[in-house]
């Protein structure tokens, strides 16, 4: 188990570098990973279950004792990220499937990759937890509520099938976790170590598969505005995210996670959803997305971390130079 979690931990170290890689090489050998394309809500159920199996009874309590901020950050969520796509698919002229890919990763939950970034840069990770974990339990009613009040026009909505759906491959593998964990906790405690490893691979899957599966229209006329789009929207994502939190008056760690919970999606399930309810095209947004923001999120992470190391260092530097007299 200990070479399961030194290979996790690597993978983690060089995760957006792999990502990268393995994006580019799907997209030049798509048949690599044909065989994943309809297998996708399997590795997102995997994902999420792992997901549960390292929550406990702490979580929830911490949830039900600090709420403020965690319902705070989850409301900001939900509300900056889907109204952010909605205008960018204003502003960039966007259409059908595109346009309704674009709200889609915007509606999506927080991002499982949040919780690493937030560790990274001094953040505040319970808080960071407790967010994504109260976004994800939400995500079967606030996913597709929010794809009928932004992309109707763009597509169908299939709000029942939509709802059932989250449920089975977000709702369902979280709680199944849970009880797991909870049943079985010393056991899983050593499992744990190698869950990491397990998400990556599960995350490398996903995104090799939507890469196949669009391969051909990844970079035309019609597609490659997404890239600005999908840029602008982790961006202003963070931008609005850290701004929201400054003005509920939050501590440093606090402004961190949240900035990190509203900035990253669910890249996985909205590249899931689209494959299975929308046209391929719709899934282009969510896959850009998980290659970017894994990028954004570890610039800002390390930037963050350099500043306050820095930022201690200084404070702890005892002033030398007096003048004499």
């Amino acid at each position: 188990m200990k070479n399961v979690e030194d290979l996790g931990k690597f993978v983690g170290k060089w995760f957006t570098v792999l990502v990268i890689l393995w994006a580019a090489f799907n997209y030049f050998v798509p048949v690599t990973s044909a065989w994943v394309v309809p297998n996708t809500k399997y590795l997102l159920g995997i994902i999420l279950f792992g997901m549960g199996l390292t929550l406990t009874g702490e979580d929830f309590k911490r949830i039900a004792q600090h709420p403020v901020p965690v319902f705070a950050g989850t409301v900001a969520h939900y509300v900056i990220m889907p109204t952010l796509a909605w205008l960018l698919t204003l502003i960039f002229h966007l259409d059908g499937a595109i346009a309704a890919g674009v709200i889609l990763v915007g509606s999506c939950p927080s991002g499982t990759s949040s919780s690493v970034m937030a560790y990274l840069a001094g953040g505040d990770v319970a808080l960071d937890v407790s967010i994504e974990t109260l976004s994800t339990l939400l995500a079967p009613i606030a996913l597709p509520s929010l794809l009928v009040l932004f992309a109707h026009k763009f597509v169908s909505i299939p709000t029942q099938s939509l709802f059932l759906s989250t449920v089975e491959i977000v709702l369902i593998p979280l709680v199944l976790g849970v009880v797991v964990h909870t049943l079985f906790k010393k056991q899983i405690d050593k499992v744990t170590l190698a869950l990491p490893l397990v998400s990556q691979v599960a995350i490398l899957l996903i995104i090799g598969a939507v890469i196949s599966a669009n391969h051909a229209n990844l970079f035309t006329a019609a597609t490659e505005i997404v890239i600005p789009v999908v840029v602008l929207h982790n961006l202003s994502g963070y931008a609005l995210g850290f701004g929201f939190s400054k003005l509920m008056r939050l501590r440093d760690p606090q402004r961190k996670a949240i900035t990190f919970e509203v900035g990253m999606q669910d890249s996985s399930l909205g590249a899931t959803l689209a494959m299975a309810y929308f046209a391929p095209a719709a899934a282009i947004p969510s896959t850009i997305f998980s290659i970017w923001h894994n990028i954004s999120g570890s610039v800002l992470s390390t930037y963050w971390k350099r500043h306050t190391e820095s930022k201690a260092e200084k404070e702890t530097t005892p002033v030398t130079g007096a003048v004499q007299g």
